[in-house]
């Protein structure tokens, strides 16, 4: 007897969720990155016109081919043709590779929300916190990181476990609400920081002499990463989402969501940077 496959409940559900994949460290920590590298506002016009362009037809052609099979990543392109099974396995290397990196990071991150927590928040603030604390500098189980690194992953596990709709689902629909407000209120204090609108200036305003083929790449590049595009990611979600919903709609969200993280990011990133640079 043929398993039916679960779902997300509803679209709203399905565009939080497949947000949350995308939304992360390359938008956080990557994006602000490359646009303070290549050129502030020039490189933030170059990706948003990718992003409604290149980056809108591959994303909704990905969560079409898993909408449509109803398959994982590796199946859905040898259901397509045959031919092309391979490029399913290719796809799904890229999770593979990324996922051990991002486990370290997040484990950095529940270490540093645990002494938030305990409030000891400006020791974490300090210059050497995090160099002592790789190194497991500190004594004791929470003092390394291999503890916090593997506590993250647990939660991963157990959210996973819940399945599709009771477990990454409900997740996404208090963690992705909660990132929004976070974002915005450290936006909101960066910007209030004494010089950083020139930060703000050279993250908004493009000037075309900073044009570059390599923006054109930087871009490109930043767009697969931020989007989870070529990673059989979009196709697996796709695979879970009810035939009735609005794909395209839902893509839109998705990518709105996606690019106004990444946005709100540099807002957080350049200015306070520039400030404390002295520019």
């Amino acid at each position: 007897m043929k398993r039916e496959r679960s779902s997300f409940s509803n679209r709203v559900g399905f565009v939080l969720a497949a947000a949350g994949s995308a939304v992360g460290l390359g938008n956080i920590w990557r994006f602000p990155y490359l646009a303070a590298k290549y050129g502030g506002g020039i490189f933030l016009l170059v990706y948003l016109i990718l992003a409604v362009t290149f980056g809108f037809a591959l994303m909704i052609t990905e969560i079409s081919i898993g909408r449509k099979t109803g398959l994982s990543c590796i199946e859905a392109y040898r259901t397509l043709h045959p031919k092309f099974g391979f490029l399913g396995w290719l796809a799904s290397l890229v999770p593979i590779i990324i996922t051990p990196y991002y486990c370290v990071i997040g484990g950095w991150v529940v270490k540093y929300f645990f002494e938030f927590l305990r409030g000891h928040a400006a020791l974490a603030a300090e210059d050497t916190f995090f160099t002592s604390f790789i190194s497991v500098g500190e004594s004791g189980i929470l003092g390394n990181p291999l503890f916090w690194f593997i506590l993250y992953v647990l939660l991963n596990v157990a959210v996973v476990l819940f399945g599709v709709e009771k477990g990454i689902e409900k997740a996404s629909r208090i963690m992705m609400p909660l990132l929004v407000v976070l974002s915005v209120g450290v936006a909101i204090f960066s910007l209030t920081i004494p010089g950083a609108m020139e930060g703000l200036k050279y993250y908004l305003l493009p000037d075309f002499k900073d044009f570059s083929t390599t923006t054109v790449l930087a871009a490109m590049g930043q767009l697969f990463y931020s989007m989870s595009l070529a990673m059989g990611i979009m196709i697996t979600y796709g695979s879970y989402m009810k035939k009735e919903d609005n794909l395209e709609k839902s893509v839109s969200q998705i990518e709105i969501f996606d690019t106004a993280i990444a946005f709100i990011a540099g807002l957080m990133i350049i200015p306070a940077v520039v400030a404390f640079s002295g520019g």
